[in-house]
């Protein structure tokens, strides 16, 4: 008796295709055996526990469909090809309560198959096992990192992975060089459309940037909800290697002020525009200069050019509620001025510092930053409290415990100091195999800000 196991809805086998896909190679035609049943009665018919067992059951396929001889009735697909291979029993039910039998055949093509499946009649056997359907969505690009070995099928497994997911219009492949300076890597457009300028959505914010010039990591997002979560509305933030905003511009949704830098001018120029487009340009300073001078300056921007005294961030409805307020404000007299506005803050709260493989390194620019205040009247009470660093790194050490020595020794190596006893050190993730990217957090020692050792 048949089942549906013994129904191959396999694609065609089209092993070493190459260059173009040929999508017409995927065609499959499968004979059945179909049930003629009275529209009316069709439910009916399904529940029937004799000949529930016999129906259909592919995925994607529907069970019930048109008759074509008769608008009246319908056709049960059955999972049988013939009815010499029912029981009688199964046989005298159908006879009794439907119309008779009808042969169909099952036609299947390309769009019925996902992309692991055609690639899987594609490929050569040998690279079957590990088939590349893994890949990275930002915005409307996907991004695969494809062994040597699949290369010869780069434009094949690019346009299937195209075809195969809703709303991607480009398919890029890493190529091995990167850019040391800028950290985003070179690519290749494998299939569909050479547009990189993509649009991501993440913490509320919407991120607009050039895909091939900027880095972005979409697995990242956890790690920087986090990292905003221990920021309070009002606290001021340095972004040291800022990117396109992926900490800066919810920090500042969340009512902090950043002065968010990146020596990437393509970074810098969309972190701008990040910070236009989610309406928090008010509280976002952009730079672009290089991380080292950034650490040694920013102190002193904050001090002698703080941002001015700002409310919290408003959602949509506030605004639109501002506006008509101001608009009566016009025929009723001039407005008070605002009660919650949050005071100017010259102390910088935060130091952000992600990147993973050279942060560490930059760690001794943070030596005697805060020396040209301590002289100064105010500098004890501003200055109150040290100012937190938060410094992602690499590590090949994958035990916990020998990766905190590792990351202690090499931070401690830069500073030129210990780190305090309350420094944390928390796991991201598994970057490769020996080699985890981990975040350590400190208070900045005031003794080394202040030009001590």
């Amino acid at each position: 008796m048949s089942s549906t196991a013994t129904i191959d809805t396999s694609p065609p086998t089209n092993r070493g295709m190459r260059g173009a896909l040929n999508r017409d190679a995927f065609r499959k035609s499968i004979p059945l055996l179909a049930v003629r049943v009275p529209a009316a009665q069709t439910t009916k018919f399904m529940k029937s526990d004799i000949v529930k067992s016999r129906v259909l059951d592919i995925p994607k396929v529907r069970t019930v469909i048109p008759d074509a001889q008769d608008s009246k009735s319908r056709l049960v697909l059955l999972r049988d090809k013939d009815e010499e291979s029912l029981s009688p029993e199964i046989r005298s039910f159908i006879e009794k309560e439907a119309l008779g039998f009808a042969p169909y055949n099952l036609e299947l093509d390309y769009s019925y198959w996902t992309a692991d499946e055609i690639l899987q009649a594609v490929l050569p056997e040998h690279l079957c096992e590990t088939s590349p359907t893994s890949f990275t969505i930002t915005g409307h690009l996907a991004h695969i990192n494809l062994k040597d070995e699949y290369l010869p099928y780069k434009y094949v497994i690019g346009q299937v992975i195209l075809d195969k997911h809703k709303g991607l219009r480009t398919v890029v492949n890493k190529l091995d060089n990167i850019d040391t300076e800028f950290r985003f890597f070179k690519m290749e457009v494998i299939a569909g459309e050479s547009d990189f300028v993509v649009e991501a959505h993440e913490a509320n914010c919407k991120f607009t940037f050039d895909f091939s010039s900027v880095y972005w990591n979409s697995r990242l997002h956890t790690e920087h909800e986090r990292l905003v979560s221990l920021f309070n509305p009002g606290d001021v933030i340095a972004d040291v290697f800022a990117g396109v905003g992926p900490f800066a511009i919810p920090a500042a949704k969340k009512g902090c002020v950043v002065f968010g830098n990146d020596l990437n001018p393509s970074s810098a120029k969309y972190m701008q525009k990040n910070a236009d487009d989610n309406q928090v340009n008010d509280r976002v300073r952009v730079s672009n200069v290089d991380g080292r001078e950034y650490i040694r300056q920013i102190a002193s921007e904050a001090w002698h050019r703080p941002f001015p005294p700002l409310g919290l961030p408003k959602s949509s409805k506030q605004r639109a509620r501002e506006k008509r307020n101001q608009q009566q404000a016009k025929i009723d007299g001039p407005a008070t001025a605002p009660d919650d506005l949050l005071p100017s803050r010259r102390r910088i709260d935060h130091f952000v510092m992600n990147l993973p493989g050279t942060a560490l390194e930059f760690l001794d620019s943070f030596r005697g930053i805060l020396a040209p205040f301590k002289a100064l009247p105010d500098f004890k009470t501003i200055y109150d409290t040290m100012p937190m660093v938060h410094c992602h790194c690499f590590t090949k050490e994958i035990e916990t415990a020998d990766a905190i020595t590792d990351i202690r020794r090499r931070a401690e190596r830069a500073l030129g100091h210990a780190l305090p006893e309350e420094t944390t050190f928390h796991f991201v993730r598994a970057v490769a195999p020996k080699k985890d990217m981990y975040c350590v957090s400190f208070a900045l020692p005031r003794d080394l800000a202040l030009g001590g050792k």
